[in-house]
């Protein structure tokens, strides 16, 4: 009988151990898998969701997160706006589900923010353009040009179109300074 417990006990303590080695082998591939996720994955996982976003040189934006790009995220706040954001310009991102999304589509790792800036300048849409160079004043008026690492802006006002009487200034605007453009 003495045997006989013994050997349950050893059987038990075997299976313990069986257990706690594969819950820390799962546990270590677990760490592993979400150390390759990237902030863009993350985003990706989230798109349609609303979520509020910290910004480096500019008050929080909130909003359904509608796209992913390269390097960029757009927004869709209330009034019709649209917030295109770099992600070297955020602070945090609130609002986030557990999920991820590694799969870039073909088109998704082409459309970067340049790319983007690019289109907001064919459109000839006023915007308003957030980033550390202003000061943390946002700068109206509309994207004339987009370089390979920056962009120029005409300054004028909002409810102005963009005539060469109501520009008031050009300011060229490295992207890696850039915060966040808000197009309405």
């Amino acid at each position: 009988m003495r045997l006989d417990a013994l050997f349950e006990d050893l059987e038990s303590q075997f299976d313990a151990l069986q257990d706690s080695d594969l819950y820390g082998e799962v546990a270590d591939r677990i760490r592993a898998e979400v150390g390759k996720i990237t902030v863009l994955d993350r985003l990706r996982g989230a798109v349609g969701t609303v979520v509020r976003v910290e910004l480096t040189h500019a008050e929080p934006v909130a909003g359904t997160l509608s796209r992913v790009g390269k390097d960029c995220l757009l927004l869709e706040a209330e009034r019709y706006e649209e917030w295109l954001i770099p992600v070297t310009a955020l602070a945090a991102v609130h609002g986030l589900g557990p999920w991820a999304e590694a799969a870039e589509g073909a088109i998704a790792a082409k459309l970067g923010l340049a790319h983007l800036l690019r289109g907001i300048a064919r459109d000839r849409s006023p915007v308003t353009l957030f980033s550390a160079a202003a000061g943390g004043h946002p700068v109206t008026g509309t994207i004339d040009r987009v370089g390979a690492d920056f962009l120029e802006i005409a300054e004028h006002p909002l409810d102005a179109p963009r005539r060469r009487t109501e520009v008031y200034n050009s300011r060229l605007v490295p992207t890696a300074a850039l915060t966040a453009v808000r197009r309405r």
